[in-house]
């Protein structure tokens, strides 16, 4: 996630969301910006991997807007699989995300959990234009697909990474298609308002430069599920003390599980834990809490 600097009177709104639009989707083959890289062990076979379209529509819009998405698994056997929802961050479109995800796919052994993504309105060939209440919808509608194909609220677990943490606490807190049994943020950010001072440097309101009222901070107040947090302690864009931390103080949930991982940075917390140390303590979690 890309803070920008900022100058003057500024909305976050305009510059919190950083998509690009594609006329294709890539995933192993992209040559695109990715985090790391992943061995041919890794790969999902292609009958396993579905891209489809849904349709999103937010409480605040008269008209649906169609989105794209990938389920990894088998679709057959969405029923009785655990899946994870994995919600995205800023930046570009599922391609850019597509290794992160498939790191998922091969926790606990590949296909070992299903793992669903989609993009946001505006991001890759999604239509649209992001917004706020426009990620909540997207992601929403990802779990109205997955309830119709039978998934329990019981073996649905949501993932969220930098920007994408919004939605998934939102979801988890609130009232939508499916009530997660778990909570998972890597990175996450504590408010827009945190993000503002944190980046101008300035002791300002937050609504002095943005409308956005995404407060991590304060929805996870209302998350009682399972939450695991992770952070890279040398997160340079979303600092681990005053986001991360702050969200992981203020959980007063069932259980509570902090990783604050020495030396890694906003984007780096798979390549410096180790692939493999870092699929295992997803693994404990998801089937240990």
């Amino acid at each position: 996630m890309v803070l920008p600097v900022f100058t003057g009177c500024f909305d976050l709104d305009d510059n919190l969301y950083n998509p690009s639009k594609i006329s294709a989707y890539k995933l192993d083959a992209y040559d695109g910006d990715t985090d790391f890289h992943l061995g041919l062990s890794y790969r999902i076979p292609d009958s396993l991997v579905h891209i489809f379209t849904l349709s999103s529509q937010a409480s605040d819009e008269s008209s649906a807007t169609t989105i794209y998405a990938i389920y990894i698994g088998s679709v057959t056997r969405i029923a009785t699989d655990t899946v994870i929802m994995y919600c995205h961050g800023n930046k570009d479109h599922m391609d850019g995300y597509w290794t992160r995800a498939e790191l998922l796919a091969n926790t606990g052994g590949k296909n070992r959990f299903g793992v669903m993504l989609v993009d946001y309105r505006g991001y890759g060939m999604s239509e649209g234009e992001s917004s706020e209440n426009g990620l909540y919808a997207d992601v929403d509608a990802a779990l109205k697909w997955l309830k119709g194909k039978g998934l329990a609220d019981s073996r649905l677990v949501m993932y969220g990474f930098s920007m994408g943490t919004a939605p998934a606490t939102k979801l988890a807190a609130g009232n939508y298609s499916m009530k997660p049994s778990k909570l998972m943020l890597e990175a996450p950010f504590a408010s827009a308002e945190t993000m503002i001072q944190d980046a101008s440097g300035l002791d300002l309101p937050g609504d002095f430069f943005t409308t956005l009222s995404v407060n991590n901070a304060e929805e996870i107040k209302s998350v009682t599920q399972p939450f695991f947090w992770i952070h890279g302690e040398a997160d340079s864009f979303l600092n681990i003390e005053t986001h991360g931390q702050v969200v992981f103080n203020n959980y007063s949930g069932s259980y509570g599980e902090a990783h604050r991982i020495p030396g890694a940075d906003h984007r780096t917390i798979q390549t410096t834990m180790g692939f493999q140390n870092y699929m295992n303590a997803v693994e404990d979690f998801i089937v240990l809490h």
